[in-house]
């Protein structure tokens, strides 16, 4: 019998910053707060998550350097919690917007997360 990460997904969907993040090694879904489901069959996942409307973000096109930097870095995507900043940005989590937005300028391929414009709408 073939896992169906299907009631992951909608759980990661009902949650503030759930997403589906994609990475050189496999994929993390964050459906709650302190929960992830990680796997390899990474294609599959991205394709339902996209299809469901989740967020996801697939930097495997970015430089290992880039990505590295940001992941070590920090700060984290705030999964389930409000936003909360610590002297050590790495144990950061902000919101999934700002989050998206420091991967999106590294050149992560971006689903279901528009764009946050600072300029007011006329």
């Amino acid at each position: 019998m073939m896992f169906d990460p299907t009631e992951y997904i909608k759980k990661a969907k009902t949650v503030d910053g759930g997403h589906l993040s994609i990475g050189r090694g496999g994929y993390t879904l964050h459906y709650a707060q302190g929960s992830t489901l990680g796997g390899y069959d990474v294609d599959n996942m991205k394709a339902l998550c996209i299809e469901a409307g989740l967020p996801v973000i697939d930097s495997r096109c970015v430089s290992f350097d880039l990505v590295a930097d940001l992941a070590i870095s920090g700060p984290m995507a705030a999964v389930g919690t409000a936003p909360r900043f610590f002297m050590s940005r790495a144990f950061s989590h902000v919101s999934l917007a700002e989050w998206v937005a420091s991967y999106r300028a590294a050149g992560a391929e971006v689903h279901n997360m528009p764009e946050v414009c600072d300029e007011p709408a006329s």
